[in-house]
C-alpha cells in the first residue's frame, strides 16, 4: 500500500476517533497525518523528511490549540449564585444553627452582613451585595 495512503487513511481514523473521544487531541495528530498525506502524494522524500514533515505540522497545529484556547471568552456564570443575586433584595430571617439566613423568592440562603453593619432584627429588608462562596453578603436596605 502506498505510504501516502496509509498516512491519509491514519488520519481518517484519527479524526474519526476524535468525534467519539472528548477533547481535541487527535484532532491535531490527525490533520498533521492528513497534511503529511497529502504531501507525500505531491512528492516522495525520504522518510526522515516525512516524519519532520509531520512532527513541524503537529506542532503548528498544537500551537495554533494554545493560541484559541488563550483568546477564547471566559465562560459566562451560569447557574452560581452571583449570576442572579446580586442586587435582589430580601429578608432576614430566624438565625439557625450555622448563622444568619435570609430569604430571596422562594429560597433560603446563609447569610452574613459586612463587618461595619451592626446586626439587624428578622424581618429586616436586605439587599444582597456580593457572593462569598455559597454565603450571600446582604446589607439592611
Amino acid at each position: 500500500m502506498d505510504p501516502a495512503l496509509i498516512w491519509i487513511l491514519a488520519g481518517l481514523v484519527l479524526l474519526g476517533a476524535e468525534t467519539i473521544l472528548p477533547g481535541v487531541y487527535l484532532l491535531w495528530v490527525g490533520l498533521a497525518a492528513l497534511g503529511t498525506g497529502l504531501m507525500l502524494l505531491v512528492a516522495a522524500p525520504p522518510f526522515a523528511v516525512t516524519v519532520t514533515v509531520f512532527i513541524i505540522l503537529l506542532a503548528a497545529g498544537i500551537a495554533v490549540a494554545l493560541r484559541l484556547r488563550r483568546a477564547a471568552p471566559a465562560r459566562p456564570q451560569v447557574n452560581t449564585p452571583a449570576s442572579g443575586l446580586v442586587g435582589r433584595p430580601g429578608v432576614m430571617m430566624d438565625p439557625g444553627p450555622t448563622g444568619l439566613r435570609v430569604r430571596i423568592g422562594d429560597s433560603d440562603w446563609a447569610a452574613r452582613l459586612p463587618r461595619e453593619v451592626e446586626p439587624v432584627p428578622v424581618g429586616t429588608r436586605v439587599r444582597v451585595e456580593g457572593v462569598d462562596g455559597t454565603t450571600l453578603v446582604v446589607r439592611p436596605e
